[in-house]
């Protein structure tokens, strides 16, 4: 083999759970989350391991997004939605059927919705084991991400915060997965050296990944650009670089795939088409109109008039694209093994769902490139970073640069005038926690459970899902809401304890609520 390719999948939702509303607008980001994309995921799996086709993928699994796919209420609420959804795929059906432009794509939306249906409960609601045994199976590698994806280069240089970030993840990952993980996700790629490796050293972390520039401006000029990993001195932890070719190729919807006029138009849904009697029962309570994932058109072309969507013309221009990706590589590797005493590794990672929310054709791209290197050549296969480390475990020592991926590169997403405003707060808060944390290392009972939810406090409004809703301008309310909540709760907590004075009522209504972590142990912030 001459190189190879590792597609990385970023799953990750903020942790959102609001058991006292029947109905709760940021929860359906899960629902839509799970049917068009982790369940679409899995199909396309289990097509590969049905047909004997070999294949490996790496994705990483937040602790919010794990969390929540394992709580119960979410569960539930999640088959609600998709009953919801089944039952206006059927009365779509009713209502298309004299029109031949759109009939089709209806009977499409009510057999796929009945094929998740069927899915999720043969997987027992339980996706996580699903990636659990597809992981035992050989096919993925899952890897861990900062507790609630909290951004480790805007924590102040505050060892305790981040080693607690990154501590608290892999007694998730272990809960989840039955053992500590190899890799992590950083936050938003956020890197900081010397402090960041040699944490995840600490950690018993093996790899993480960094945007392109991190390496560009590594201590040392890397051999092999992005396409080997530099190994941070004194730590052997290996960082992965993104490969920017590759990247661009697929998630830029103005050059790359996503925008062929073929696929799915994201932005025309019939929660707004329709009219409004007929799709109330399908939108928000309060007649927000919303996405039901119902889309009838294609891209077409930069006009208001799109054409029909025909699903097994998307598939196939899926695989035509899935084709030319390899092809790309190929002659990429081809030019880079000229130059490397080693396989080039091309590292391409995405969001996860920019398969199948955003780009509703992606997992069939995935599923069609699987086929094709397995099928069509010889010269570059699927891995993972944890199998290029066991055949390449000699590689270049240097620190990756400072450096974040997003818009600058730099953190400038995460902190500006409409969310800097966060970080003192946070800060003093991170530092208080670790206060208590050394000050009571053998606490029991309801001093305990109080210091446990100050944690879980804590970690939930470091959240870096807030400051990016604040720079984006999308649900900005909820997220200055949450962080507002989550750092008062705290400093009420420590009051509590500081005072001997814990209202245990207060405990055990935010352990009910905020729920995650159950594993959590307070000491995690005590530093070292």
């Amino acid at each position: 083999m001459k190189g190879a390719i590792a597609i990385v999948l970023h799953h990750h939702l903020p942790f959102i759970r609001h058991p006292e509303h029947e109905f709760f607008l940021e929860e359906r980001w899960l629902y839509e989350a799970i049917t068009e994309t982790y369940l679409p995921l899995i199909q396309a799996w289990r097509a590969l391991e049905r047909d004997g086709v070999p294949f490996c993928f790496t994705c990483s699994m937040t602790p919010p997004l794990a969390n929540m796919l394992r709580d119960d209420l979410l569960q539930q609420r999640y088959r609600r939605h998709l009953g919801q959804m089944r039952e206006l795929a059927d009365k779509e059906v009713e209502r298309t059927a004299d029109d031949p432009r759109f009939a089709p794509v209806a009977r499409y939306y009510q057999e796929r919705l009945a094929g998740f249906a069927d899915l999720y409960e043969a997987i027992g609601g339980d996706i996580i084991g699903e990636y659990a045994r597809l992981q035992d199976a050989g096919h993925l590698d899952i890897v861990t991400c900062t507790a609630t994806h909290g951004f480790l280069p805007l924590m102040n240089g505050d060892r305790a915060a981040m080693r607690a970030q990154i501590e608290v993840a892999c007694q998730s990952y272990a809960g989840h997965f039955g053992k500590r993980p190899e890799g992590i996700w950083l936050a938003e790629c956020g890197y900081v050296p010397k402090i960041v490796d040699e944490l995840l050293a600490e950690a018993g972390i093996r790899y993480f990944f960094v945007d392109s520039h991190a390496l560009q401006h590594a201590s040392a000029p890397p051999v092999y650009g992005v396409y080997a990993p530099l190994h941070t001195p004194h730590t052997g932890v290996a960082a992965f670089a993104r490969d920017p070719e590759s990247s661009k190729q697929v998630w830029s919807s103005h050059e790359g795939y996503p925008g062929d006029f073929d696929y799915r138009e994201y932005y025309r849904d019939i929660g707004y088409d329709l009219e409004f009697d007929y799709i109330r029962p399908y939108i928000h309570p309060d007649g927000i109109r919303l996405n039901t994932g119902l889309k009838y058109h294609r891209i077409t072309g930069k006009t208001d008039q799109k054409d029909a969507y025909n699903p097994a013309r998307a598939r196939q221009k899926a695989a035509d694209h899935a084709a030319n990706f390899l092809f790309n590589r190929q002659a990429q590797i081809r030019h880079l093994s000229a130059h490397m005493d080693r396989p080039a590794l091309v590292v391409s990672p995405y969001d996860a769902e920019l398969f199948g929310h955003w780009w509703y054709e992606g997992p069939w791209f995935l599923e069609a490139l699987a086929r094709a290197v397995h099928t069509q050549q010889d010269e570059i296969e699927l891995t993972t970073p944890a199998r290029y480390l066991v055949a390449q475990p000699v590689n270049q020592e240097a620190w990756p640069g400072l450096s974040s991926w997003g818009g600058g590169g730099y953190a400038t997403f995460w902190c500006n005038a409409n969310n800097d405003w966060v970080y003192p707060y946070l800060h003093h808060a991170a530092e208080r926690m670790t206060q208590l944390a050394q000050a009571h290392r053998d606490a029991d009972g309801l001093l305990r459970r109080a210091l446990t939810q100050a944690g879980r406090e804590l970690l939930l409004a470091q959240s870096s899902d807030w400051a990016f809703i604040m720079e984006t301008g999308t649900t900005v309310e909820y997220a200055v809401k949450r962080t507002r909540e989550h750092l008062a709760t705290f400093h009420s907590l420590a009051d509590s304890i500081e005072g001997d004075a814990i209202d245990e009522g207060l405990v055990a209504a935010r352990e009910a609520h905020w729920n995650i972590f159950p594993e959590l142990d307070y000491r995690a912030f005590a530093g070292r």
